[in-house]
This record gives C-alpha cells, structure tokens and sequence, in this order.
C-alpha cells in the first residue's frame, strides 16, 4: 500500500490530466482546422464526431481490463496510442490523416477509469475516497487550464503546435507512470475471461448510436440514414442488454448498475453530462462569434480558451471543498447540490450572456456544481460495487457522460442549424434557445434528484 505521503495520487492525476489536454484540442480549434486543411466546417467537425466514437467504444473495453491484474500495463499502452494520434494529427499531410490521429487520441475517455482502479488498489483506505473524487473532476479541471493553452499555442503559432504540446504533455504522462507506479501485476485482481462478444456488441452499438447523434443534425433527424442507423444501434444495444445478462464475465455487470446509488449516478451523468456540453459549446461560440451578431464578443482564438479558465477554478473549488466537508454530507446530499449549481449556471447563462464577465460567471458557476456532482458519482459507485466491478462500472458512468455529452452537441447543433442567419451564423434567437434547453435540462435533473431524495427518505421512514 502506498505511504502517507505517496507521490502516487499526483502522478495518477497528472496521467489523468492528459485526457484534458486533448480534450481541449477539439471544438476550440474546429474552425482553425476547417480554413488550414481547406474542408468546410461541417466536415471540420468530423474530428469530434470520430474521437467521441472512439472513446466510446475504448472506454467500457479499459474500464473491464483495468479490473484485471494488468493495470500499470494497460495505462501505459493507452497512453501510448494517445501520444502516436497526437503525433500522427500534428504532422497530417491531409485531413483524412488527420483524422487517424484524432481517433486514436479518442483513447484519452478510458484513462480516467484506469487511475481509478489504480488508486483503489494502491491508495491507502482512508485517502482512497478523496483521490477518486479527485480523478472523476481532474477532467473537468484540466479542460479550463487546457482550453486558455490551447488557445494561446494556436493562437501564436498555428493548431499543429497544439498537437506538438499534446505529445509532449502525454510524453511526460508516461514517464511519470512508469516511476512512480508499481512495476508487475496487481496479485489481488482476479483473472477471468475477457467478454468479446459484449465487448463487440457495446461497441457497435455505441458507435451506431453517437453516429446517429453526432450526425442527425446534418443529415437531418427525419432522414433514412439518421432513422437507419439510431434502429440499428437500439437493435444492437439490446442484443448486448441479452448477452450481458446472461454470461457468466460481463464486460458491464448490469445487475450491478440496477444498485439505487449506481443508477442514481448513472442517470444523472447523462442529463448533466448533455446540459453541461451545451453551455461549454455556446460558450466558445459566443466568444469567437464577431460583435455583428449582437452577441458575439470578436475573441480572437488566443484569447478565446481562457473563457474556459473559471470553470477550472470552480471545479477544482468544489473538490477541494468536498474533501473538507464531505464526511458532514452524504455522497448522495452532493448529487442534487452539484445539479443545483449547474441548473443556476445555466439560467445566468440563458439570461446574460452578452458580456464577457457574464460568461465567465457562467463557466464559474458551471464549475462548482461540476465539482460537486461529479467528485459524487464515482464515490457513489465505488463504495456500492466491488472491487472487481469497479472499472467496468466506473467506465460506464465515463461512457453515459460521454453520451451525454453527444446529445448536448446533438441538441445545440440541430437548434443552431435551424437558427442560422445569412452570414452563415447563428442568430441570438438560436443562441437564447440553446442556452434555455441547457438551463432546463439542469432543472428537470435537479428536481428528480429531489423527488428521488424525498422518496428514499419516505420509503426508510416506513
């Protein structure tokens, strides 16, 4: 077990961290992207839409092998694949190259399931809890420090060099993991079969259905190919449903995820998980949107990242503030707080949004109550599953954020779509809708966390 005072939950933070930075490599730079390598923007954003599919389907199959006695191993190869796409995107002759790497990048969603599992195998019993809560928001930390990064390196010397910092960054990940990780493999974890056909379901599944999402905007909701292929994945994701069920080594034990706290968890980072994409999409595009918009603020993309820097400071508030106090509130009490922060972020968001000071308070707020809710979620899991369920079940609250995630794009896409003036940009009547979804989505997930809340209370009373 590791001593007091153990580099080991930095180091695994810091191999978490890696997840931001490439995260921010993403809508940011869209549109640097589109006039540098000559596509149009909508075919620019096929560098979200393949990077999401690839975390997708990587996140369950990493969260299953990092339950399994090869964990170090397992971060290191990940990591690995992640700096290669970094290298292989930064160095693209074409788009079609580019695109390669930024798949292989989409590894960077599993990595935070890994330094879960790791922490709970060699973070001391009293501190484990603290360095989970830790990891499930350095994500969210590291995207306000990674954003204003990315921002100022593209800014100055062109989205390559981006990519550059990304490797280098990640470069540096690995070394660290290999010092200060423990060598061999953890003699605790169990070895069982690894489930291939679940796993080749899931992904397909996954994969069909974040296509469907990620695309119904542009194809249109109504379409063959939109209809086709969300039938397609409901198909396949209920064949798998089947085949989890029924084996004996699930990729995702479901009868786990049936746990009141872990689907609590679970539904929540879906609803939080689309509201919060909403606002940080908007975000940017507001701050790079020009001032002929009546909303837009003209930043240049050098300043543009650093709107994302308070939702940094406000994440990592938040975590810190749940180390101090959260032996005086239940794990569960932090879910609807969390919710609550978000849902008045939101609402400031809708309001105001025509200052830059307006949305920086946003992002801020924004922060908070990711903090809260989401040092929750994997604290709630890990202390209702065991130990060998821990990565898959961590893993799969990482893929419905990410689902989550897809249909906030999905959501802001199609109303932006509907709501676009001649000069190809959105009107303010679009930019208000989209930020009202947003605030209303935060609401409706805040007020069944409640009802969830006072009906557990009733149903203990009686």
């Amino acid at each position: 077990m590791a001593e007091t005072r153990s580099p080991m939950v930095p180091a695994l933070v810091y191999a978490a961290l890696s997840t931001a930075i490439v995260s921010s490599l993403g809508m940011l730079l869209v549109p640097s992207i589109s006039q540098e390598m000559g596509v149009p923007v909508s075919t620019a954003q096929w560098m979200l839409t393949l990077n999401l599919l690839a975390g997708a389907i990587a996140t369950p199959v990493m969260g299953r092998l990092s339950d399994g006695p090869h964990k170090k191993k397992l971060l290191l190869v990940s990591l690995g694949i992640i700096l290669a796409g970094s290298i292989i995107a930064a160095l693209a002759p074409n788009f079609t190259v580019f695109l390669i790497g930024r798949t292989l990048q989409g590894l960077t969603y599993g990595i935070v399931a890994v330094t879960i599992s790791l922490a709970r195998r060699y973070v001391d019993t009293p501190k484990v809890q603290g360095a989970i809560s830790s990891l499930s928001v350095t994500v969210a930390t590291g995207i306000g420090i990674g954003y204003p990064l990315t921002g100022i390196i593209a800014g100055l010397t062109g989205f390559r060099w981006a990519f550059w910092f990304a490797a280098l960054f990640v470069l540096s990940a690995i070394v660290v993991v290999i010092r200060v990780i423990p060598n061999g493999p953890d003699e605790h974890a169990a070895s069982i079969p690894f489930d291939s056909a679940g796993a080749t379901l899931l992904a397909f599944g996954l994969g069909t259905l974040l296509l469907g999402i990620s695309e119904g905007p542009r194809w249109g909701w109504g379409s063959p190919w939109t209809i086709g292929i969300l039938a397609v994945a409901v198909v396949l994701l209920s064949l798998w449903t089947r085949a989890e069920l029924r084996s004996d080594h699930p990729l995702i034990n479901l009868r786990v995820l049936g746990n009141g706290e872990v689907l609590l968890a679970n539904l929540t980072a879906v609803g939080l998980g689309a509201a919060l994409y909403i606002g940080l999409s908007l975000a940017s595009l507001v701050a790079q949107a020009p001032a002929s918009t009546g909303y837009g603020l003209s930043l240049p993309v050098f300043w543009a990242g650093f709107v994302m820097f308070p939702l940094s400071v406000g994440s990592l508030a938040a975590n810190r503030l749940v180390h101090r106090l959260g032996h005086k509130f239940s794990l569960a009490t932090l879910l609807p707080i969390g919710a609550a922060l978000m849902a008045v972020a939101g609402t400031l968001l809708w309001l105001v949004h025509g200052q830059l000071w307006e949305i920086l308070l946003g992002m801020l707020v924004f922060g908070l109550g990711m903090g809260a809710a989401y040092a929750a979620m994997p604290a709630l899991i890990a202390r209702s599953v065991a130990t060998e369920e821990l990565g898959s079940s961590v893993s799969f609250n990482q893929v419905l954020r990410t689902i989550g995630s897809s249909f906030g794009t999905a959501i802001s896409g199609a109303v932006i779509a509907a709501n676009t003036s001649a000069d190809h940009h959105a009107t303010a009547a679009g930019i208000d809708l989209t930020f009202e979804i947003g605030a209303v989505l935060c609401l409706v997930v805040f007020l069944a966390l409640i009802v969830n809340g006072v009906a557990t209370r009733f149903r203990s009373a009686t």
